[in-house]
């Protein structure tokens, strides 16, 4: 709940704040520019990275490996999309954090941490496998 509240009050009266302070110091004509050009070069760094980390789960796919790591970085990307695309300053710095390569991966070391112990996995299955004997 706590979670929720920060959502969708907090943050949403932190941009709000944020971008009337960007807009009395640069002006409402920059200001919106600025929210534009950011959501825009948001938009190609999300393309530009997300066919990074594709090509990536495809090559591991390939040698039979599953792709966890690029999993867990294209969700990443997706809620960086989502988060540059949202307008405000505070939204845009959290989604380009999220795009670089680094902190991504930092993200990917403490997500399969703490998912660890939670994913049981199992021996691939031999193709005669799903046959009773």
């Amino acid at each position: 709940m706590a979670v929720l509240v920060l959502l969708f009050i907090v943050v949403p009266i932190a941009e709000l704040f944020v971008i009337i302070q960007v807009g009395q110091s640069l002006g409402v004509l920059s200001t919106i520019l600025l929210l534009i050009a950011v959501s825009v070069v948001g938009a190609w760094m999300v393309k530009f990275q997300g066919v990074l980390v594709l090509m990536r789960a495809r090559e591991k796919l390939a040698r039979g490996e599953m792709p966890n790591d690029e999993l867990i970085s294209g969700l990443a990307i997706l809620i960086a999309g989502a988060l540059m695309l949202t307008p405000g300053f505070l939204t845009d710095a959290v989604g380009i954090a999220l795009m670089i390569p680094p902190i991504r991966a930092v993200l990917v070391a403490f997500v399969r941490r703490r998912f660890r112990g939670r994913v049981q996995t199992f021996p691939p299955i031999d193709p005669d496998g799903w046959q009773q004997r």
